[in-house]
């Protein structure tokens, strides 16, 4: 590998670059007419303009992410994660173009897309599912489904991710209400109007279990991530190891995730995630075939780079670690921080005047902005990741309360208060907080 294209933008383009820098690669930036002036532009050893603001014309646009891949003879392309991370198709043509993939194979990309046939897969595997449906057909199938499973039921899209084409229904005036409107998400998010329905499962935690693959089918699991700080069901806050959680159903999480893995012959860096009831109970949720925006905290407490897995693993490199080679050190905590209105969350776009992020031992920013730049309306709104470890959880809170008082944004609105809050707020430091815990906030 000599030369590796980041189909990608912000903090975590600047990240691979980081790890190509340090792998003596050369890097390929992409990126839209808003973002001409964006650090990871800088950073690149080249840069293309792939065209205009929306996705749809710049990052989602393959045509033109390819044709910079060859006008710039990568050999290799790292889609980051969201956009067309998690697109089978395009891993297919980049492959095609005889350029190399970094992530699994298409046909494991489309497997576990699609979470009906990821549910009936990792049932197959004995993987613990929550009781759901297939595709529904109609809106009355619907229906009768909740009844049967029991509400609160969630309607999901199929083929969705992210937080995006889903909606608690408590009873079925709800999920007649809701039916459509997801229908219509998931067909435009996602191309794709199938929806299924899972039981509600609240209180819960949102668990997560890093693995990883290679070709020789050897699989080893980097421990769990805790991803239950959310708003709008999207993560705010997570951590590793999850605080107060049973050894046995860690260790049964670690067997299920590695199961899932082999089950659809997985290679190179991916996670499995769970649903963890209050009756101790976990259910498969879904199987992410790419980086995690939360990968920081497992690199902070296991001393691996994950990008530099990914690499090797999609050269066909047989894994050097076995589990009993990989041990936690000490506890960390990645903080998100997000141009947004901390109480209403809706975006907060403009120039960041200010941008004064801390430093000292155990404190890791992956930002992607800096001072000076403009924060475009266009994308998501993530800024930087504030990532903290300490010797164990009490001293990774405590600083990370200095840090995030210490972590300047000016010009826009931003979620640090918020994070602040969180840090004092005897919810999240006991450890024992499940999803709703920002709704729950007074």
């Amino acid at each position: 590998m000599r030369k590796v294209l980041i189909a990608n933008r912000g903090e975590i383009a600047c990240r691979i670059i980081r790890t190509c820098q340090e792998r003596g690669w050369k890097s390929v930036a992409v990126y839209s007419e808003a973002d001409r002036m964006m650090p990871f532009v800088e950073m690149a050893d080249e840069a293309i303009c792939i065209g205009p603001p929306p996705v749809a014309k710049s990052y989602l646009n393959q045509e033109a992410i390819l044709g910079a891949a060859k006008r710039t003879q990568a050999d290799a392309l790292h889609p980051g994660y969201g956009f067309l991370s998690e697109n089978a198709q395009f891993a297919k043509r980049v492959q095609e173009a005889g350029i190399r993939w970094i992530g699994p194979e298409p046909e494991v990309i489309q497997l576990m897309g699609d979470k009906v046939t990821a549910r009936a897969t990792m049932s197959q595997a004995g993987v613990p599912i929550a009781p759901g449906t297939g595709a529904l057909a109609s809106l009355e199938e619907a229906c009768q489904a909740a009844a049967e499973i029991g509400y609160p039921v969630m309607i999901k899209a199929s083929a969705g991710g992210g937080g995006i084409g889903m909606q608690v229904c408590p009873n079925e005036e709800a999920l007649r209400q809701s039916y459509a409107s997801i229908q219509t998400k998931a067909r435009a998010y996602f191309g794709d109007a199938a929806v299924y329905i899972e039981k509600w499962v609240s209180p819960a935690r949102h668990i997560e279990v890093q693995i990883a693959a290679d070709a020789d089918g050897q699989v080893i699991h980097l421990f769990e991530r805790d991803c239950s700080v959310q708003r709008r069901n999207q993560k705010v806050i997570e951590e590793s190891l999850a605080p107060t959680l049973d050894v046995t159903i860690r260790k049964r999480m670690y067997q299920a995730a590695v199961a899932a893995a082999q089950a659809v012959r997985y290679t190179g860096v991916g996670t499995v995630e769970f649903l963890l009831g209050s009756d101790g109970e976990f259910y498969f949720l879904e199987m992410n075939t790419r980086l995690q925006v939360e990968h920081p905290v497992t690199e902070m407490i296991t001393g691996l780079d994950l990008v530099a897995m990914q690499c090797d693993l999609a050269c066909g490199v047989v894994l050097a670690l076995k589990q009993e080679d990989v041990s936690v050190q000490g506890h960390a905590i990645e903080w998100r921080i997000y141009a947004e209105d901390p109480v209403t969350f809706y975006p907060s776009p403009g120039m960041i005047t200010v941008f004064e992020p801390p430093t000292g031992e155990g404190i890791r920013v992956d930002a992607g902005v800096k001072e000076g730049t403009m924060v475009s309306p266009y994308y998501d709104p993530l800024l930087a990741k504030l990532i903290v470890s300490g010797s164990n959880r009490e001293e990774a809170l405590a600083k990370s309360h200095q840090a995030l008082e210490a972590f300047k944004v000016e010009g826009i609105k931003t979620n640090l208060p918020l994070l602040r809050r969180l840090a004092q707020e005897p919810m999240f430091t006991s450890g024992k907080y499940d999803t709703q815990i920002i709704s729950q906030l007074k």
